[in-house]
């Protein structure tokens, strides 16, 4: 224990050690905020959703960040809501009233927004309202929407208005409705409002609706093609990766570590039993067994964990153990320990065993980024975990949807960049323990 406390001190050295402590400290850091701010279950009601959820957030808008560089000044998503501006209530006699409400907002952006769209929830108890909306330029123009009765709640997807784009010259709703026209090609900046003339037909009966314009970027992640934002899956990814890695790499490490410390220690058949399922084992494909259990039994992330720690025990770590244990068994504290009539478990556990755990640790530091990256190589193949929301269902989603094909780089890159930021803290720790806990590499 006290050359293991030695080694870690002496991790101070190096100066990529300590590169690779703060990405892991870092990563660490996102895991226990992510458990607090987004609950287990929270994650995955968010990430399963679907529209339902997501609806008022943008289709593959861009991460915010990008309005940092000079030049860029793409819109943000704006969500104007009736509830939030005063009302004027008129009745008209006969049971009608009007209800009459303007959203006014300020446009800045050079550039044309993603969609629009109005949200209307009415309350009544049998006759529909009716809503008359128009659209006024900052220069004064007014275009009159589609006029039509409303139901308790219903979206009326303004960019999907073939009648309108047909009366702004076969341009989308969401460009003509911006158009500067002096400059087509740009959208006119100032203030333009919504009116909205609502009718109800009943006492008590009232109308709200919500404008939103959808913007080009959102958060800090983006959003996908399902309108998801993608920080959930990124910060969930990270807690989800380190779990699989460090428990799969503790569980096989230590595992294989006292199983070939077992076969040495006891040898004859106990040894010969251990080598010939490991040969076996080691000829065995790892990934087209674990694309079998996926494909035939469950994708469950946990399962295919399982089966990875099966499935790695006995593969050549047992081998390495082996070889390390042989020499030891000649050692004389452990001639020592049998002459003072040590028991066998005595003596694999407390001398054997002990005595090999510096030399694992690198090699367990080192494994836990290999499984980081074949959990999300699963994922990417589609045999990844339905429910949770990790680095390599992101790239997978990113690769169905053509993410690379239609220019959404930040869908791919930034996943990629955390999974290589784990591979690179992970990795820099490791080797510098190594050289460490290995005199003989201190020479190289």
């Amino acid at each position: 224990m006290r050359a293991i406390i030695a080694g870690f001190k002496e991790l101070t050295r190096y100066k990529s050690a300590m590169f690779g402590l703060f990405i892991i400290g870092l990563l660490v850091a996102i895991s226990i905020y992510t458990v607090i701010a987004i609950p287990y279950s929270e994650a995955i009601r968010l990430w399963r959703g679907g529209e339902e959820i997501w609806r008022e957030y943008p289709r593959n808008a861009l991460p915010s960040w990008v309005n940092i560089f000079p030049g860029v000044n793409l819109p943000k998503t704006m969500i104007l809501s009736t509830t939030e501006v005063e009302k004027q209530v008129q009745p008209l006699g006969g049971g009608t009233t009007n209800i009459r409400a303007v959203l006014t907002f300020d446009y800045s952006s050079n550039t044309f927004p993603k969609e629009l769209a109005l949200r209307f929830t009415a309350t009544y108890q049998a006759k529909e309202p009716f809503v008359d909306v128009l659209w006024i330029t900052p220069d004064g123009r007014e275009f009159r929407l589609d006029t039509e009765s409303i139901s308790h709640e219903e979206w009326v997807l303004i960019s999907q208005d073939t009648t309108l784009r047909r009366r702004l010259g076969n341009q989308p709703p969401e460009v003509g409705l911006f158009a500067d026209p002096e400059n087509p090609d740009r959208p006119l900046q100032g203030t333009y409002q919504l009116v909205l003339d609502g009718y109800v037909f009943e006492e008590g009966s009232d109308l709200d609706a919500r404008l939103i314009i959808y913007g080009r970027v959102h958060g800090w992640a983006g959003t996908d093609d399902q309108r998801r934002d993608l920080m959930v899956a990124l910060l969930w990814g990270t807690p989800i990766a380190l779990a699989f890695g460090l428990f799969g790499a503790l569980v096989t490490s230590v595992t294989s570590l006292i199983i070939a410390a077992v076969g040495v220690w006891y040898a004859r058949w106990v040894d010969a039993a251990i080598q010939r399922i490991t040969e076996v084992r080691m000829i065995l494909p790892t990934l087209p067994i674990l694309i079998m259990i996926g494909t035939f039994y469950s994708r469950s992330i946990w399962l295919m964990l399982g089966a990875i720690i099966v499935l790695s025990i006995f593969g050549s770590a047992i081998k390495t153990n082996r070889a390390m244990f042989l020499q030891m068994r000649e050692a004389p504290y452990i001639e020592a320990a049998r002459s003072y009539g040590a028991s066998n478990l005595r003596i694999v556990f407390r001398y054997l065993i002990p005595k090999a755990i510096p030399l694992l640790i690198p090699s367990f530091v080192i494994m836990i980024p290999s499984l980081v990256f074949l959990e999300a190589s699963l994922a990417f193949i589609g045999l990844g975990d339905p429910v949770l929301p990790t680095w390599g269902k992101v790239l997978q989603n990113a690769s169905s949807g053509g993410a690379l094909y239609k220019g959404y780089y930040y869908w791919v890159l930034e996943p990629a960049f955390l999974l290589m930021l784990t591979g690179v803290g992970f990795t820099a720790v490791g080797f510098a323990l190594d050289r460490i806990f290995n005199p003989r590499l201190r020479e190289i």
